[in-house]
């Protein structure tokens, strides 16, 4: 497959979740204060939370300069999703790459703009809450696990023609 044709398998994945996330980020930005609560089931909140370290909050408090720094992080950490695009070969590996892609560039511009991710969803049993995450983190999750579903049966197929007939 050729670099255009795997861009433009790739670009609409990306831009998509990536609009996607912005737009509900912004929404929530407009509609909600900081850590407000808003029930929607028994186990499910929206609420407005700004995340200034990696995941679940991870080296929140590091001090000057942090959302630069975690944004220079995010992107080191797409670094190997190069390798990836390169050995891509079907359309489903390059639209789980085109959601982790989007959604890195959704946590990194709110890094940018800032200094923190904005989160909302906030999934709980009892007094027990998830860490809230957003639709960034949502399209990331599900990219990997098809890139993980791509590869196997990418490998699966390489096994099979490997096999003597």
């Amino acid at each position: 497959m050729t670099w255009p044709r795997k861009l433009v398998g790739l670009g609409p994945w990306a831009l998509g979740s990536l609009i996607l996330d912005l737009a509900a980020k912004a929404l929530v930005l407009r509609e909600f204060e900081i850590l407000e609560i808003r029930p929607v089931t028994g186990f499910f909140n929206l609420v407005l939370v700004h995340n200034k370290g990696a995941a679940f909050s991870l080296m929140s408090a590091e001090g000057s300069y942090q959302g630069l720094k975690m944004a220079l992080l995010a992107l080191l950490a797409m670094l190997p999703l190069a390798y990836f695009l390169v050995e891509a070969k079907t359309k489903l590996s390059l639209a789980a790459l085109g959601l982790i892609v989007g959604g890195a560039l959704g946590n990194i511009h709110d890094r940018l703009r800032y200094n923190a991710v904005v989160d909302f969803l906030d999934f709980h049993f009892r007094d027990y809450h998830w860490p809230a995450f957003n639709l960034a983190d949502v399209t990331i999750v599900i990219g990997v696990g098809l890139l993980m579903w791509a590869c196997l049966k990418q490998g699966r197929a390489q096994k099979d023609l490997a096999k003597p007939n």
